[in-house]
């Protein structure tokens, strides 16, 4: 029986002649496969060579000659480095005490001195020669010198910043904070000029709740016609031997306020009367409410207009003639929120209510009431906490205008109301001069016929016609056509400022007759000083059904 032989077909793996052929061919496959690989690895290192870039070069040329140089030039670098470094370190100190203004001093002198000394030592002609210039060998001797002498500047340099570091630290220190001072200081005048402009704005506006009650009173006169007609005047309005009081107001429910506080704190309330004038637009309102809500005590109330006294036309007052013009019907009165980073010193003096004819009614008095001897004038944001009655019993000595002074040290004098680089104010008038307060003022009306303050007034504001005599507003005036004419009242009838100043003492309120809110924070809007507004609305007639309608959140 036959048995198959092992290997396949052709027996062994070296066996018969295919076998052997295909075991040389299998080798030289093998050679010319190793032969390929190196020639492509001489291939490449040869290209390896010529395309390396000039960095490599650079870096190999370096190696070498790093290993065949002198020793020496190694150390000649460190040190030169080393006294480069201290060179920055000397003149970043010096830099220090240029920003802390210290040019002067000795520290400063010291670190320039240092810092030239330290740039000039490798500049001397031995070294120069012997270690930066040469191509051949560092002299020793010389690099040790060199290096002697870079170490004692070295070990100066220290000895001075060590000396000087804390002290430089600490005024670093002062002069950040100072800078810091300084910016803190810059957004606190941006944050007051800001709030003045904001509480501007807002003495400016009508709140919805004065305009409500405005609106009511009015529908209640057009749905009552009968019943709000026209009475005639009262004997009472020109009996001179009674105590009289003018208002010029176009706020109905301020104007109530004086005239409530006056009747509740006055002994005999009968003999008090009261001269309301008003706009054409608000004069219906303020009518009807003095008809639903009459005074008290029986005092008397007259309520008229503006347009009610037909002498106050263009013809005879300036001021009118002045609001017709051209000039002063154009814009005067910028932006203020456009000019936030301005001075608003004189943000009143730009408010377009200071120009209104109802503000400088006050010049008229005499002529509005010819039977009169006297009259206390009060601004509708005043409160009267006592009698007044002895006002009126006060020696005018021949003055025509009583008022309570409001200069302190070098505030509040002519010269910060009146423009006195003017030859006509500089000539007439004493910059420091004592200003006084309009708010509650008493004026004989016989001085002023005598002395004919009207007419004085007219010629000042026929002159500021361009306002370059005092910006626009009643205090300037006033103070030109009183101004050797004002008799000066004791500080406790009159106490300013509620208005602005949060720090007047309660003592000093309680003690006045008369508490002023002058500034921008009326006791009727939001903004008010809320430690002294109970003192306004207390006097504020909250039983009367539309002050409850209209939401005064009082």
């Amino acid at each position: 029986m036959a048995v198959p032989a092992r290997g396949g077909r052709g027996g062994s793996a070296f066996g018969g002649p295919n076998g052997l052929r295909s075991f040389f061919s299998y080798r030289i496959f093998i050679s010319a496969m190793f032969s390929v690989l190196f020639l492509a690895t001489v291939s490449v290192l040869f290209s390896s060579r010529h395309d390396s870039t000039p960095s490599e070069k650079g870096y190999v040329h370096h190696t070498m000659l790093a290993l065949n140089s002198d020793p020496l030039k190694t150390r000649l670098d460190l040190i030169y480095k080393q006294a480069n470094d201290h060179i920055t370190l000397v003149n970043a100190y010096a830099t220090y005490a240029r920003k802390l203004k210290l040019e002067i001093s000795r520290q400063l002198r010291m670190f320039d001195d240092l810092a030239k000394n330290f740039s000039d030592l490798p500049m001397k002609p031995n070294y120069r020669a012997s270690l930066f210039e040469s191509d051949g060998a560092v002299d020793e001797d010389v690099l040790r010198q060199f290096e002697k002498e870079v170490k004692d500047r070295v070990k100066f340099a220290r000895l001075m910043i060590v000396e000087a570091k804390e002290n430089y630290d600490n005024q670093m220190k002062i002069q950040k904070l100072k800078d810091t001072i300084f910016a803190v200081h810059d957004l606190l005048i941006k944050a007051k000029k800001n709030g003045v402009i904001a509480s501007s704005i807002a003495a400016k506006s009508i709140p919805k709740s004065l305009h409500c009650l405005a609106m009511r009173l009015v529908g209640e006169r057009i749905a009552h016609p009968q019943k709000y007609r026209d009475e005639e005047p009262e004997p009472e309005f020109g009996d001179p031997s009674l105590y009289h009081y003018a208002i010029a107001s176009d706020n109905v429910i301020a104007v109530s306020v004086v005239v409530n506080s006056v009747v509740k704190n006055a002994e005999e309330p009968w003999k008090h009367v009261f001269h309301i004038v008003t706009n054409r637009m608000l004069v219906a309102a303020m009518k009807v409410w003095f008809k639903m809500r009459p005074v008290q005590g029986g005092a008397h109330v007259e309520v008229k207009a503006v347009e009610d006294f037909s002498f106050l036309n263009s013809s005879y007052v300036p001021l009118l003639r002045q609001l017709e013009s051209a000039k002063l019907q154009k814009p005067n009165f910028p932006n203020e929120a456009d000019n936030a980073n301005k001075d608003t010193s004189n943000v009143k003096s730009r408010n377009p209510s200071e120009l209104s004819m109802l503000n400088h009614l006050r010049f008229y008095l005499p002529e509005m009431y010819p039977k009169l001897h006297k009259i206390l004038y009060l601004d509708d944001d005043v409160v009267v906490q006592k009698d007044l009655t002895g006002l009126w019993n006060i020696d005018m000595a021949g003055k025509v205008n009583g008022a309570v002074e409001t200069c302190f040290g070098s505030f509040h004098r002519y010269s910060q109301y009146l423009n006195f680089s003017h030859p006509l104010i500089k000539e007439r008038f004493n910059p420091k001069a004592c200003a006084w307060a309009y708010g509650m003022n008493l004026f004989d009306l016989d001085a002023w016929r005598h002395e004919k303050c009207t007419e004085e007034y007219h010629y000042w504001q026929k002159l500021n016609g361009d306002q370059t005599l005092w910006k626009s507003g009643t205090l300037p005036p006033g103070l030109i056509t009183f101004y050797s004419s004002t008799k000066s009242l004791d500080k406790s009838w009159h106490v300013l400022g509620l208005g602005y100043n949060p720090s007047i003492s309660m003592d000093e309120i309680n003690h006045a007759a008369v508490i002023h809110y002058s500034g921008n924070m009326k006791p009727w809007l939001d903004v008010a000083l809320n430690q002294y507004k109970n003192l306004w609305t207390k006097y504020v007639d909250n039983d009367m059904e539309f002050v409850q309608m209209c939401n005064f959140g009082l």
